[in-house]
């Protein structure tokens, strides 16, 4: 397979809108990279950059040690699977997957057995003769992809695949596609604006935001260290919660204050306030964090304001005067709605981030 690098790659559209900005990352061979983040936030514009499909502003693209940015995207050896499925509808599945092949001039008795191949890997022999529309959604895309895979591309490229299916058939999508990962030894980049998609798929994940790379890293890094408030607050569902507080001493100590509650720093977190300068910082907190009950040191008195049961666990919509934030709950000791609760901070699993730049400070 190969290695795709980016080198300060920037795309500019119209001469001032900027989409991409000096987006510098490598795609190591094999790999299951994710470009995620939310519409507009460049993702499908670098993988359009990768495949050739738009020209580069500045900077330069390899796979392996080739520079591409000047090479036709017929002849860059790469794969793309798009949101819509683009099969040709007077064609059968057979036809569909064969036709890249066909205009390269492979030989018939390759092209059977390519075709034939994949469509064993996708579990979708069985369907080589209809037409597309005898076809489910799901179907569909796999035939998309397995026009993909009888090219035996470089590099595989999947532009938001699963957008038009339903939330069942994303999930089973979601598995195949990870079981071709694995069996193919591929090198995929796969954009998708859904972070649970991007968390359950990618070994290596980008987070893009306005153009701009935010986190680059593998999901447990992404989700328990995340390096600002923007990627604290997009990977994770329900996401991180983060309150604005002050900085108050206490005997000595640094404390958090916000409205009437006052909550404890371990030495992580009083240390991290070394690197402020103001008298205010944003903490984070996930909400499997919040616990509801009467013990501990950080106590905060709140409204319930919706109950979201979830099957073996509920979330809490909670509320103080000014504040709101989102619980987890034992179904047992779930409240009712708006009873007055008491939760706790877990601040050892707490994070805090710089009131103006959104930069994590506890990252160490």
């Amino acid at each position: 397979m190969a290695e795709v690098s980016l080198k300060d790659v920037t795309k500019i559209y119209d001469g001032d809108v900027l989409a991409v900005e000096q987006a510098d990352f490598q795609i190591p061979d094999e790999s299951f990279t994710v470009l995620v983040g939310p519409s507009g936030c460049g993702k499908s514009t670098l993988l359009r950059m990768i495949a050739g499909l738009e020209e580069i502003t500045e900077g330069d693209i390899y796979i392996n040690d080739e520079r591409i940015n000047d090479i036709p995207p017929k002849d860059r050896d790469i794969a793309m699977v798009f949101q819509n499925y683009a099969l040709y509808p007077h064609m059968t599945v057979y036809k569909n997957m064969a036709f890249g092949l066909k205009l390269r001039k492979y030989p018939k008795t390759e092209i059977d057995e390519r075709v034939k191949e994949a469509a064993e890997i996708l579990s979708i022999s069985h369907l080589l003769n209809r037409k597309p529309k005898h076809l489910s959604g799901g179907e569909r895309q796999r035939v998309a992809v397995g026009r993909a895979i009888v090219r035996h591309p470089k590099v595989f490229l999947f532009d938001e695949p699963l957008s038009n299916l339903d939330a069942k058939l994303r999930v089973q999508m979601r598995m195949e596609i990870s079981r071709l990962h694995d069996r193919l030894n591929a090198t995929i980049v796969y954009v998708t604006h859904d972070q649970v998609e991007a968390m359950t798929m990618g070994d290596q994940i980008v987070v893009l935001n306005e153009g701009k790379i935010q986190q680059i890293a593998d999901p447990g890094t992404l989700y328990h260290k995340p390096e600002n408030q923007f990627v604290g607050g997009f990977i994770g569902t329900p996401p991180m919660n983060f309150i604005e507080t002050d900085i108050v001493n206490n005997g000595g100590d640094p404390i958090l204050r916000f409205e009437n509650f006052k909550v404890e720093l371990n030495a992580q977190l009083q240390s991290a306030l070394d690197k402020l300068s103001g008298d205010s910082v944003t903490l984070g907190i996930r909400p499997e964090d919040i616990h509801v009950g009467e013990n501990g040191n950080n106590q905060v008195e709140t409204q319930v304001e919706l109950v979201e049961p979830l099957g073996n666990h509920a979330l809490l919509y909670l509320r103080t005067e000014k504040s709101s934030f989102v619980a987890q709950s034992d179904l047992i000791d779930m409240p009712q709605h708006n009873a007055l609760v008491t939760v706790n901070f877990n601040m050892d699993k707490a994070h805090l981030f710089h009131p103006e730049t959104g930069e994590s400070l506890t990252v160490f």
